[in-house]
């Protein structure tokens, strides 16, 4: 999760770089291409080759990258339009979807702990992002829709880590979001980016790959409910990136409300641990 951390914040960075030039279609498209390029190289080298790409699982593979597909493209406009911090603390309303519909999709028990952690950490949510107080825009609409499309794609990705590989769900998703962008941006002409935005499309092309290489890993090893209030920590790195390289403020509200999240999160994590604990 903290490579995850790294790699999304880096993906920030290039993505309001990259839209000087293209549209999030556009963006997906190129970030895609050079993911599946990575993909098929790692793959090439690995012991089981392209034979692990096969799968059983067609439609959970189309139904996780079109979750993810329309949730990505909302956050990377929402990223050009709002500040930082609040982009993600929107986001972050992600794992109350997750701790909601993870019982329903995924089979996970609805404990008491992961629901209050659950809870404090969206009140952290609340703080930072004081709907009412501040005035509410498209960009703010975008980042609810982003964590809605996240939160499916992680139940989604949960299942799939049930029979697939990581490098099998990776090969998709590069592979069917390229054509995604690349169909979409279509009807009003694809822009070519220019020659000076070649490292930044290289670097939100890599930084989009490790992200989904270490959070499908992440949920590998633990359920969706514990993996996914952990991405809270991101919300006072993201703050802090806001304010060093684009001037954005930094207030204390979003020091109260990471605060929060971190109380959340640590709750839940501790609370898991003693109920192995009790039943070992």
């Amino acid at each position: 999760m903290s490579g995850a951390h790294a790699s999304f914040i880096s993906m920030a960075v290039a993505g309001r770089a990259i839209q000087t030039e293209l549209n999030t279609f556009e963006l997906m498209a190129y970030r895609s291409v050079v993911g599946f390029v990575l993909v098929c190289l790692v793959i090439a080298f690995s012991k089981d080759r392209f034979a692990q790409v096969k799968t059983t699982k067609a439609g959970t593979h189309v139904l996780r990258n079109l979750f993810h597909f329309t949730g990505q493209n909302l956050w990377f406009y929402g990223i050009t339009v709002i500040p930082l911090a609040q982009l993600v603390a929107l986001e972050f309303s992600s794992p109350i979807w997750v701790a909601l519909l993870a019982p329903l999709m995924l089979g996970e028990s609805m404990t008491r702990s992961k629901f209050i952690g659950a809870m404090i950490g969206f009140i952290g949510v609340l703080v930072v992002a004081r709907p009412g107080i501040a005035p509410l825009e498209l960009g703010h609409l975008a980042g609810l829709g982003a964590s809605i499309g996240f939160a499916m794609n992680t139940l989604f990705t949960k299942k799939l880590m049930r029979t697939d590989t990581t490098l099998c769900v990776l090969f998709w998703m590069t592979a069917s979001q390229a054509v995604m962008g690349f169909a979409l941006a279509a009807p009003g002409g694809v822009t070519m980016f220019s020659l000076g935005m070649t490292p930044w499309i290289i670097l939100v092309g890599v930084a989009g790959l490790s992200a989904h290489y270490c959070l499908t890993s992440a949920l590998r090893h633990a359920p969706a409910t514990i993996v996914a209030p952990m991405e809270f920590a991101r919300l006072p790195l993201i703050a802090i990136v806001g304010m060093v390289v684009y001037g954005e403020p930094l207030e204390l509200a979003v020091f109260v409300g990471a605060a929060l999240i971190l109380a959340g999160n640590l709750y839940n994590i501790i609370a898991q641990r003693r109920l192995r604990k009790t039943a070992a």
